[in-house]
């Protein structure tokens, strides 16, 4: 009896990696960027959805530092190089330049303190706003160096805002809410709308995500779990948090940081979230594990996230930034794909969604 006892006791306090429920294995391997991959963005073509590319940043300082374009294939199709440490990047579409509906993809320029805007013409980026847009004015040190970036477009008006994290901040406002827009000339301007986040100080926040559909920010504070927050600054509840998921228990620990955050959607608002525990495959542990909760949260309250429906392992080393949709992809994705940054390799890996659900399906029987 002591012997099982003991055995109990033991298996209640493993590591995170000690029970993955499934593990998938990547279809294709991006070719590698100069210095540090770190997080992807997924744009989905209209009009040829096989001609999909994925945008990823290369972390580092200029002159190498930029954002990389890669096919469904893993080859780099485009690089823009000479921005001072890129750190994250997103999508979304429908921004009002001047009189025209465009897709844009935005980058934090860390060392420049500022965002920088991208066209999506045909795969390829255009850059909107070779000087940077201001971000975190008057804010001194690394509290003014921007990291992570989530773009949301409100659904009443399709206004397009940005919610970017810094190195450092304080306990409220870490987060600053952006609302992006064009001149008359096509200059792109960012206007402050309000500060947002709670952090208890543990590690930092970079990792940023939002649900338009559902009107939902979510960020990783590393150390404690995933925060959520309202999307629309106007909301009744734009001043408070609204959940927290994913923190320690006493039976089960995270074994690594908190980082990547995707919203991934199966139609009329439920899907998933996918987050990254950040583990590096020198552990000895098989790498990274991706843990997955219920987008919609439960019937009795939509912002309880607390249920783990499955841990993934996939093998990539301390994946920092992921992404995923459930847009078919051509025929080599037909339900879409999961994108992770692999440290050890400096690039993204691309798995098929279906063997996600396949695993998610086996698990549920």
């Amino acid at each position: 009896m002591r012997r099982l006892l003991l055995l109990v006791l033991f298996c209640a306090h493993l590591p995170a990696w000690a029970a993955t429920d499934f593990s998938i294995q990547p279809v294709v391997q991006t070719e590698a960027v100069p210095d540090d991959a770190d997080d992807p963005a997924i744009w989905v073509n209209p009009v040829d959805a096989a001609q999909s590319v994925i945008v990823g940043t290369n972390k580092h300082a200029a002159p190498t530092g930029g954002l990389y374009v890669f096919g469904l294939d893993g080859k780099i199709r485009q690089s823009i190089t000479g921005l001072d440490r890129p750190n994250n990047v997103d999508i979304e579409g429908g921004f009002l330049l001047g009189e025209r509906k465009i897709d844009i993809a935005v980058t934090t320029e860390r060392n420049k303190r500022c965002l920088r805007v991208f066209a999506i013409e045909n795969g390829r980026l255009r850059d909107l706003a070779p000087a940077g847009v201001p971000v975190f004015e008057g804010q001194e040190g690394e509290s003014g160096a921007p990291m992570g970036i989530a773009l949301y477009k409100r659904p009443r008006d399709g206004a397009i805002f940005a919610v970017v994290s810094r190195k450092t901040g304080l306990a409220q406002g870490y987060l600053w809410q952006y609302r992006l827009s064009s001149d008359p000339n096509g200059a792109i301007r960012a206007a402050k709308v309000r500060e947002l986040g709670h952090f208890p100080g543990t590690g930092e926040i970079e990792s940023v995500a939002v649900d338009d559909q559902r009107g939902a920010i979510y960020y990783s504070d590393e150390g404690a779990g995933y925060r959520k927050w309202a999307a629309d600054p106007d909301d009744a509840r734009a001043g408070q948090e609204l959940a927290i998921f994913g923190a320690d228990t006493p039976t089960d620990t995270f074994g690594g940081d908190r980082e990547g955050i995707a919203v991934v959607s199966n139609g009329a608002g439920d899907g998933y979230l996918v987050v990254s525990e950040q583990i590096k495959l020198d552990k000895g542990t098989g790498g990274t594990v991706y843990r997955i909760y219920k987008r919609e949260g439960t019937a009795q309250n939509p912002d309880d996230h607390l249920e783990l429906l499955a841990k993934v392992r996939g093998g990539a080393d301390d994946t920092d930034g992921l992404e995923a949709t459930t847009a078919p992809l051509g025929p080599a994705f037909p339900r879409g794909a999961l994108v992770v940054m692999n440290s050890a390799g400096r690039n993204f890996w691309i798995y098929d969604w279906r063997d996600i659900e396949r695993g998610l399906a086996a698990k549920a029987n």
